[in-house]
């Protein structure tokens, strides 16, 4: 049932990895893995499929290592986010080496969501629902200090 998508690499080389993944996902089928947002809930209908079939996770490791690497690739390229290799601590609570920093500078783990899905299922694991959380947000930039306001006038 898994495919061989092999070593997870670090955030410089998840792009390239992710071409591989697609490539191996639509060799023998025509799925949509366009890199679209709605390409987002073909990976929650896969996991889901693979959760009916219960497996061990150990048996599919690979296959949702794979799609979680594509949903992170998916936000990178939809939503301006890019990968970033954790450090120790963060790999010890995400359990994965790899994440996605977003715009506003949080890090969340499309790798984690992915499994989450799998072991738990339920909408609120969703992949795509994720994305649609994320997407948008950015961090509020200060607004300008006016001078007038300030010094109760003009200057000068």
């Amino acid at each position: 049932m898994d495919r061989d998508f092999g070593v997870l690499p670090g955030a410089a080389g998840m792009r390239v990895y992710v071409t591989g993944v697609v490539d191996r996902l639509t060799e023998r089928n025509r799925l949509p893995f366009d890199y679209s947002v709605a390409s987002l809930r073909l990976v929650d209908f896969m996991v889901d499929g693979l959760r009916r079939g219960r497996p061990e996770r150990g048996q599919i490791a690979g296959l949702l290592q794979g799609l979680g690497a594509y949903t992170g690739e998916v936000i990178v390229r939809r939503a301006g986010a890019g990968w970033v290799d954790f450090g120790a601590e963060q790999r010890e609570l995400f359990g994965q080496p790899v994440g996605i920093r977003m715009p506003d500078e949080r890090v969340w783990n499309p790798l984690g969501k992915v499994v989450n899905r799998f072991e738990r299922g339920g909408p609120e694991e969703s992949v795509q629902r994720l994305y649609l959380l994320l997407h948008g947000r950015r961090r509020k930039a200060a607004a300008p200090i006016d001078q007038t306001a300030v010094c109760g006038g003009r200057i000068g």
